[in-house]
């Protein structure tokens, strides 16, 4: 496979092969955001993956940044100490080069777990519950207590926030920076206008609309040394009429390259429950071709690619420059076999231990029965509802 373990730039880091080890949210913090035992078993188990890159889960970047409250965070000194000792045990035993994904959920912050109760918003009032912030007072779902609307104050805050944040993971040595601007979290949020009905300068046309995200990595990108590359995550498109779509992806990711951004990773959907996908293999690619044929800097796939294969192919024809894993880099070596004995080229809970695949299952059950629920009752926001000053 000449074209997946082959070798790639990603700004100033030479990465050794083009798979990328996607960040998978873990929800295994004890409300305090500091990794523990967990992370550094499950890092160390990526660690030795061969993947030429390795992102942590999305990390917040302030406390009610966090989706859940069981959500990793790198807004404290508890939080750098804990993330050092985590790294440093990875770090012994791996030379893979580690990134971190910064992140605030904005709206979709305040929830429970994805296996308890869906992964419901927690009200303000209600333990491990706090007020989310957006870009306008509109929830995520129906039925999700209203988000404050972000003020001049507020804004400026969440910025620094991100650039504090980067500070400490230059400190801790990690390789990489992603700044998380997809699946509906606050950056997100900014950027599409079904999440933001502002009449300020963040808002309206596609230019305000993007003004949030690059103060984010202006800020980010003068926090660290240059030798750090910066690369920033999206979602190509909402998946509903009038959201966020393609051509502003498009437009988005050369205002990033033209500023020194050193990737850009193409996912999509997350911000509306009224969205419509049609998922398949590699069904996000062609927005990732679409925008690697627009910008110089290296473009990342996602999204259900589970073979070599297919990976290589993807390479090969010109879709991205490096391919994403997520639940293919974590399914454990014997389940494969299993299933490969098996002849099946799927379903693999049925390999997994029991008490695993009775989680994963339920996990992904509560959140098809939210996910059904949210459409059935979805409205599109009017042009002024929830607007901010």
């Amino acid at each position: 496979m000449p074209h997946l373990f082959a070798p790639l730039p990603l700004g100033p880091l030479p990465l050794a092969n083009r798979i990328v080890v996607a960040p998978m949210c873990q929800y295994a913090c004890a409300d305090d955001g500091c990794a523990n035992d967990w992370h550094v078993q499950h890092w160390g188990m990526l660690a030795q993956s061969g993947a030429g890159l390795l992102l942590t889960e999305a990390t917040a970047v302030l406390p009610e940044g966090r989706i859940s409250w069981a959500d990793l965070g790198l807004y404290d000194d508890a939080c750098e100490a804990a993330f050092a000792q985590a790294l440093a045990g990875v770090r012994r035993w791996s030379p893979l080069p580690v990134g971190v994904q910064l992140a605030h959920a904005g709206r979709k912050a305040s929830t429970h777990r994805p296996w308890e109760q869906g992964g419901r918003a927690i009200a303000p009032d209600a333990a491990h519950g706090w007020r989310t912030q957006a870009p306008s007072a509109l929830g995520y779902a129906p039925d999700d207590p209203t988000p404050q609307a972000l003020d001049a104050a507020g804004i400026a805050r969440v910025v620094r926030a991100f650039a504090d944040a980067a500070r400490r993971a230059a400190r801790l040595g990690l390789e990489v920076i992603e700044l998380h601007a997809a699946h509906g979290y606050l950056l997100h949020q900014f950027l599409s206008p079904l999440s933001n009905q502002r009449t300020d300068g963040y808002g309206g046309p596609l230019e305000q609309r993007m003004r949030l995200l690059l103060e984010v990595f202006d800020a980010v990108r003068a926090a660290v040394p240059e030798a750090m590359p910066v690369g920033v995550r999206i979602s190509a498109t909402d998946w509903v009429d009038g959201g966020w779509d393609l051509p502003q992806s498009i437009a988005l990711a050369k205002v990033l390259d033209a500023r020194g951004c050193a990737y850009i990773h193409v996912s999509s959907g997350g911000l509306h429950p009224a969205q419509q996908i049609a998922p398949g293999p590699g069904y996000q690619l062609p927005f990732a071709a679409a925008i690697r044929r627009e910008v110089a800097m290296p473009v990342i796939g996602v999204g259900l690619i589970t073979t070599p294969e297919q990976a290589e192919a993807a390479l090969a024809q010109g879709q991205a420059d490096a391919i994403a894993l997520a639940r293919a880099a974590v399914e454990p070596a014997l389940a494969v076999a299993r299933r490969r004995r098996a002849g099946r080229a799927g379903g693999c809970l049925a390999a997994l231990p029991a008490r695993v695949a009775a989680r994963i299952a339920a996990h992904a059950a509560a959140r098809g029965r939210r996910q059904r629920r949210l459409t059935r009752n979805a409205t599109v926001p009017s042009a002024t509802a929830g607007a901010a000053p």
